[in-house]
């Protein structure tokens, strides 16, 4: 079992930090591409931001993946970190969509209202659009998690491991086949690992989601 707690470790370690990563950069480019709209000066960003989303997320994960390891960051032992980088870029490219959808499903005239009272655009946008966007976007943020969870399980296709541990609980049930010789018995134990995760990260999610359900009704009452 020494494999599994590992793996499951560096399992969380790379999405926790590769979805920290597309947070970032998914929020920025959103911001970028909404406010393209409203400043001129942000048109050659928002063009630059829509050729990254649809690279990323037109092309496979796995390609990307090799690209990065073996190609732009071809440094010796940087392969964990390499591919730690690209499920956040990718992930970031997905998230974007994300948030950007979530905002732009915010009534218009909730915009108009802000400016009416005197706030900038992205003043509107901080106090007034964004928390009512939080209610839409959380779902997919959720899901996006969930899936950038289950891509690490191809690390192992380029060999990432830091010294003697195995990197991902795939690459960990690979290790302990060879030991055991029934990957029947340690593709379950594998697979038990994610899906505890999985739910945990859906129950999370599905608490954000009344919480924040919760403070509404309450809003309404008042």
């Amino acid at each position: 079992m020494g494999y599994y707690f590992q793996g499951f470790l560096h399992t969380i370690i790379v999405t926790f930090i590769a979805v920290g990563i597309g947070l970032v950069l998914g929020f920025t480019v959103a911001i970028i591409k909404i406010s393209a709209g409203n400043y001129k000066f942000m048109k050659i960003p928002a063009i630059i931001c829509n050729i990254y989303t649809t690279v990323f997320r037109g092309t496979p994960v796995a390609l990307q993946l090799f690209i990065m390891v073996f190609a732009v960051f071809a440094i010796p032992g940087f392969k964990p970190a390499a591919a730690i980088i690209t499920f956040g870029i990718n992930s970031g490219a997905y998230v974007s969509e994300n948030i950007r959808a979530g905002i732009t499903s915010v009534d218009k005239g909730q915009m108009e209202a802000g400016r009416a009272m005197g706030l900038n655009w992205l003043q509107t946008m901080i106090r007034i659009i964004l928390p009512q966007a939080v209610k839409n976007i959380i779902p997919a943020i959720g899901n996006e998690m969930i899936a950038l969870l289950k891509e690490t399980s191809i690390i192992s296709m380029v060999g990432s491991t830091v010294g003697t541990l195995t990197f991902d609980l795939n690459f960990a049930s690979r290790t302990a086949y060879k030991t055991v010789t029934n990957y029947l018995a340690t593709g379950i134990i594998a697979a038990v690992f994610y899906l505890s995760v999985v739910y945990l990260m859906v129950f999370i999610v599905k608490i954000i989601e009344r919480k924040l359900g919760t403070d509404d009704k309450r809003k309404e009452y008042i």
